[in-house]
């Protein structure tokens, strides 16, 4: 009789140890198939959330670099009194090097950035309530003291493309009247002030504001209104309510070449930093290779930051469920080989005289493993099948349940690494354009906060999970087997059948 008809003979006959061997396959199968899901699913998140990011490099000034450097200089100084004290100055990134890096082919945009403080002439910044203002407990206090400058009211963000800034582009600002401030606007005075600052002082576009220096009260600018924007957000941290220039309804957007009038001389043709978009999220690390390739840009003194803490932070949860998931496979594929083997050894051992006569009338002892195999593939089967009707519904809450826990534990983890300070003043603002065609919609900034931005598990079981649980359910099948076996036959059909009582 065929080896293979003799396997399912016996899977009918013996109920009894066929349902338990497939019990315990089914629930294998199960916790395999999601393991698996729940890995390709977290895959298929964390490039969805690369995508929905957007790769991003920015070109700044290496502050990090230069306070090291002063530590160096500090500790080799030896004594107290030689060692300088430390300079806290910046350097800005020239508009001419900026540019260069802007015609590498792994750019969808790019954005220069120029942000400082000023002193609105012939308007009223939106104040603090004076129960703020006046709190004498309030360290900090409501006015800077008296240092020889003017009380900064306003914040003017200087910018290439105003409606690719993050707060437009993640919803906390729209346009309410009026156009966006462009490449085009580049080197005119021209502005973007928020609803409530207009409203408040009956501006409208068209009409001009001016805002001055606050270190030389005789640099003054004038600037047409182009557009009027609304905000939905609103500071809460202690700064932000601490000074009038961090009033949200006090942020101004103009070009940056109108922020460098007020920061002075000093500051002509360059920017606080440049933020470069990526066609493919890829290909940042490509564009830091050909940007420092060009030279162009002095590495002693600026860095080119890929800018994906964002990014680790909202993966952080789903990697840490992969991880866990592939350990989930690892696990059950090996506690579940020696579960069967187990099953299986016994299931032989009580089947010694069957084997003794079916060798001594001639059968081999290689169609007697395939029999034992076939009958625990013949079980796989049915396990397989179970498992991919069920499986999606297991993996589905197994994920929920291990990213729920994976989110609680990085949030907390968050808010102690946050709990003095937060995120602190963001004083920068992202963006990009397109100039002659250059760039694009759909980009957001590296500065928008993780809490804001989600990401769904979506498991569902694929047909390459299918195939990679048949070809683990076959190497438990065959493990799980062929050992057992091993160790009965290789006695000879005389020895076996004399030892049966």
């Amino acid at each position: 009789m065929n080896f293979i008809k003799r396997a399912f003979l016996s899977v009918k006959a013996k109920k009894g140890k066929s349902i338990l061997q497939l019990f315990v396959f089914t629930v294998i199968c199960v916790l395999v198939l999601s393991g698996l899901s729940i890995q390709s699913a977290a895959s298929t998140s964390a490039e969805l959330a690369k995508q929905q990011l957007g790769g991003t490099v920015t070109l700044s000034f290496d502050q990090e670099k230069m306070m090291q450097e002063q530590r160096e200089a500090r500790e080799s100084a030896g004594s107290e009194e030689d060692r300088e004290p430390f300079r806290f100055s910046q350097t800005p990134v020239e508009v001419e090097d900026a540019e260069e890096l802007t015609t590498l082919s792994q750019l969808s945009g790019y954005n220069f950035t120029s942000s400082t403080q000023a002193v609105a002439s012939n308007f009223e910044p939106i104040e603090l309530s004076s129960s703020d203002s006046s709190n004498d407990s309030n360290p900090m206090g409501g006015r800077a003291p008296d240092n020889g400058m003017a009380d900064a009211d306003v914040r003017l963000q200087g910018v290439v493309f105003t409606d690719a800034t993050t707060d437009f582009m993640d919803g906390n600002a729209e346009m309410v009247e009026g156009t966006h401030i462009s490449d085009e606007h580049i080197g005119e005075n021209v502005a973007m002030i928020e609803e409530t600052l207009a409203v408040e002082n009956d501006l409208s576009v068209g009409d001009t504001i001016k805002v001055a220096s606050t270190s030389d009260e005789d640099t003054t600018v004038n600037a047409e209104i182009i557009g009027i924007y609304k905000t939905t957000s609103v500071s809460t941290d202690s700064m932000g309510m601490s000074f009038t220039a961090m009033n949200p309804y006090n942020q101004i957007y103009v070009p940056y070449t109108l922020a460098n009038e007020i920061k002075g001389e000093d500051y002509e043709g360059t920017i606080d930093s440049a933020t470069y978009y990526m066609v493919d999220p890829a290909d940042t690390d490509a564009f830091i290779e050909d940007a420092e390739a060009t030279g162009v840009i002095d590495l002693d003194t600026y860095k080119l930051d890929a800018n994906d803490d964002l990014y680790q932070q909202m993966v952080e949860p789903i990697n840490n469920v992969a991880s866990f998931s592939k350990n989930i496979v690892y696990l059950v594929t090996i506690a579940g080989a020696i579960i069967l083997g187990l099953i299986v050894m016994l299931g032989i051992r009580e089947r010694k005289y069957e084997m003794g006569v079916l060798l001594a009338i001639g059968e081999k002892k290689g169609k007697l493993i395939g029999q034992f195999i076939a009958e625990i593939l013949i079980i796989a089967v049915f396990a397989i099948g179970i498992a991919s009707l069920t499986g999606n519904l297991v993996a589905d809450k197994i994920g929920d349940q291990l990213l729920s826990q994976q989110e609680e534990s990085s949030a907390s983890s968050r808010a102690d690494a946050t709990e003095f300070g937060g995120r602190g003043m963001q004083m920068g603002g992202g963006g990009m354009g397109a100039p002659g065609g250059f760039g694009g919609p759909g980009q957001q900034n590296n500065t928008a906060d993780a809490e804001a931005t989600t990401i769904d598990l979506d498991v569902q079981v694929m047909g390459a999970d299918l195939g990679k649980l048949a070809g683990i359910g076959l190497l438990i099948a065959v493990i799980a087997t062929l050992i057992p076996s091993l160790s009965v036959l290789r006695l000879q059909p005389k020895a076996i059948l004399s030892r049966q009582d």
